[in-house]
């Protein structure tokens, strides 16, 4: 009987203890000394969890089994040390992307037509909208959206603007200019011959892009770029002949070639051209150059041979992805090269070799861009005429600078001869020809552009300034004081092929106001030509 009581009361005692297990597994965890309590509140809810003192928020989250996204906020920061009582609030963080379909509309542009009567006007180009893809950035905290923001815009189509050609006969007396002038007129091409009142249109394409625009030597042909809309091309080169037969058609001709960067005529009896090239990029610029040289000849029915190489793609020193740009020598046996980093030679049939001139302080832009300062040979060949970036001495960032001396350089000994202080990085210096040609003197002028404010030559108008090819007897003659400055442009004028017949004076065509005027170097009498306001080149030989 005894042992039977014994077992029943062990029995009984093991029972009672499993029940004690069991309820205390079921109530809520309770914080002996050792632990501490962390509150979690996440998704809407709130959880207590007990860790052990001097635990991280990462540590917690871990035990916890808590997972967070990569654009979740945690506060405090996961590397925080937790004490008794804090709390840790995630906010869960969603992004979602949307494509939106935009129209771009149309822009009007209106014409202005010397060839046609006053009030009279015709639709050249009808207007198309274009189109691009906008992409949204949704952005959710804990379900609720907190910012809906543009990331992106692509242009999917561009808009082809409206053009209106609208008659504005010109009310500027007439008079004669030696040789063609030819100017670039809203993408068309205009020529100009034996008198200003005689005008006619060349290319009537409406894509002529400026970059290259050049007549040949004997005035019989102009060079010249296209925009396209090919992909893999930035433009295209062509030519057209100005001397045809009285009543034939204009035709130009595709050279077919691309991707062009630099190209002129070479002087001498040949038809020779010579071009560089560039690759296109989706980046700004929208290019990179490859720092090339080709030559071609064209026959006189327009038909050219296959190119031949004078300096193969390279670099281009610092900054080369913007290119070099090239002038020919009055004989044509050299080029003169400039670059961002510096200028030189390069002699014919030397594959390639380059000859430094001078060591330039590239400028920093700090933008797509890069500075590369003009070209100008005197006429005798003997001297080339650019600019010099200055170092400024109170700074210690050379690159920086904003003073650009006008330089001569003596091609027949001695140091670069510093003619100009400040004139301004877009001086772009253009020698005339030599003037007394029948005395057999070799006197020539150097037209120049100065800028207004030589510190801010970057964002500054110029004015035009005459001097000789030495220095001396400099004078601003062209606007007159008080009118707005020059827009500075690579190709801003054309000095005449010769002296004019009315007052036996050499002029120089410039483009002043996206209109054409001409320039009496001499007594500074300026004259309107055109009134259309869309002049952007010049040409004249």
């Amino acid at each position: 009987m005894k042992l039977y009581h014994s077992r029943f009361l062990y029995y009984l005692i093991v029972i009672l203890v499993l029940l004690s297990i069991l309820i205390a597994g079921c109530t809520a965890p309770q914080k002996t000394q050792s632990q501490i309590s962390i509150a979690i509140i996440a998704d809407g809810g709130e959880r207590i969890i007990l860790v052990s003192p001097g635990s991280t928020v990462q540590q917690v989250l871990s035990l916890a089994n808590v997972s967070l996204m990569d654009l979740d906020r945690i506060d405090p920061p996961q590397y925080t040390v937790l004490t008794d009582g804090s709390k840790i609030r995630i906010v869960r963080v969603r992004e979602e992307f949307t494509v939106e379909q935009v129209a771009i509309p149309f822009q009007h542009q209106t014409l202005r037509n010397e060839s046609m009567p006053e009030g009279e006007s015709r639709l050249v180009q009808p207007g198309v909208n274009g189109s691009q893809e906008i992409t949204y950035r949704r952005v959710y905290e804990d379900g609720k959206e907190i910012s809906n923001s543009p990331v992106k815009q692509v242009i999917v189509e561009e808009a082809i603007p409206e053009i209106v050609m609208v008659g504005n006969q010109a009310p500027f007396a007439s008079f004669s200019i030696p040789g063609k002038l030819v100017y670039l007129l809203a993408g068309n091409a205009w020529l100009i011959e034996g008198n200003t009142g005689n005008r006619r249109p060349v290319i009537t394409s409406g894509d002529l892009d400026g970059w290259v625009f050049s007549l040949s030597p004997d005035s019989d042909w102009l060079l010249y770029t296209r925009r396209t809309t090919e992909s893999g091309k930035t433009n295209e080169l062509w030519v057209v002949k100005l001397s045809n037969e009285e009543g034939a058609p204009i035709v130009a001709i595709d050279l077919k070639i691309s991707n062009v960067h630099f190209a002129d005529w070479q002087p001498g009896g040949y038809y020779v051209i010579a071009y560089s090239t560039v690759e296109p990029r989706p980046s700004a610029p929208g290019w990179q150059a490859n720092n090339d040289l080709y030559l071609i000849e064209l026959t006189s029915g327009g038909q050219v041979d296959v190119p031949e190489p004078e300096l193969e793609t390279n670099m281009g020193g610092q900054y080369g992805w913007w290119g070099m740009t090239f002038a020919w020598a009055p004989d044509g046996k050299r080029l003169a090269y400039a670059r961002p980093d510096g200028l030189g030679l390069l002699q014919l049939g030397t594959n390639g070799a380059l000859a430094p001139l001078l060591d330039l302080i590239s400028l920093q832009t700090g933008s797509d861009w890069a500075w590369v300062p003009g070209l100008g040979w005197g006429p005798d060949g003997k001297v080339i005429y650019t600019i010099d970036h200055v170092a400024n001495p109170g700074s210690t960032s050379p690159e920086q600078s904003p003073f650009f001396d006008l330089i001569a350089i003596p091609l027949e000994g001695g140091p670069p001869v510093h003619l100009v202080s400040q004139a301004g990085m877009f001086a772009y210096p253009l020698p005339s020809p030599i003037l007394n040609r029948a005395a057999g003197k070799n006197d020539y002028l150097v037209a120049f552009l100065q800028a207004i404010f030589p510190n801010q030559s970057e964002s500054s108008r110029y004015r035009l300034v005459i001097m000789d090819r030495d220095g001396s007897n400099s004078q601003i003659i062209f606007p007159v004081e008080g009118a707005p400055g020059l827009d500075p442009m690579n190709g801003w004028g054309a000095w005449s092929p010769a002296a004019l017949q009315d007052n036996g004076n050499f002029a120089l065509a410039i483009i002043y106001q996206n209109k054409l005027w001409l320039v009496d170097v001499i007594t500074a009498e300026a004259r309107q030509i055109t009134g259309d306001d869309m002049v952007s080149r010049v040409d004249w030989k």
